[in-house]
């Protein structure tokens, strides 16, 4: 089975030959990890990067069960970034098979140890939400979600549902450098 890839262009136009390749490189991701829901690759024409060399991106997004993993490459070319941006996928799967396996191993599925989701109640004279974000928590440990928030990118913080105290945790980098765990209880 083909691993479908979904192309994104902002600030370019994507002709046939970039497409094509972007489709029959990213495809062949699927051969290092068989798990693979989603491929999405966005391409981007940055106009005000400091350098010439940084002007065309390519960012390549992997989402599978359990996880989401990312890479994004800059260039004068675009093809350049793309093959640049792969390698570093690449990498990152491996990295990711090893790790995952000395994964948790007790037994319970995801759906088993993750609560229902709650009704969300509004209220008048409250701000208005501009945007909601729904994403799918997955069990894990603390080193889990660490690496996790290390594959994605995010500097700041990270929100995850901890497998050891079945409560959702945020995982956040502090200013000393050092990270710090919200553990929420509910009152």
């Amino acid at each position: 089975m083909a691993l479908e890839v979904q192309i994104y262009a902002r600030n370019m136009d994507v002709t046939d030959r970039i497409k094509d390749y972007a489709t029959k490189k990213v495809s062949k991701l699927g051969r290092f990890l068989n798990e693979i829901d989603e491929a999405r690759v966005d391409l981007a024409y940055v106009k005000s990067a400091r350098s010439a060399e940084d002007r065309q991106v390519a960012q390549i997004t992997i989402r599978g069960k359990g996880f989401i993993l990312r890479s994004e490459e800059r260039s004068n070319d675009i093809f350049a970034a793309l093959d640049t941006a792969l390698d570093r996928m690449q990498r990152q799967m491996e990295r990711f098979k090893g790790k995952r396996q000395h994964g948790r191993k007790n037994g319970k599925s995801a759906a088993e140890v993750l609560a229902p989701a709650t009704e969300e109640v509004e209220e008048e004279g409250m701000p208005i939400i501009a945007r909601r974000k729904q994403f799918v928590l997955h069990p894990m440990n603390e080193a889990e979600a660490l690496e996790q928030m290390a594959l994605l990118g995010h500097e700041n913080f990270f929100i995850f549902f901890n497998a050891n105290t079945n409560a959702v945790n945020v995982l956040y980098l502090r200013r000393d450098g050092s990270y710090g765990l919200i553990e929420p209880i509910v009152g």
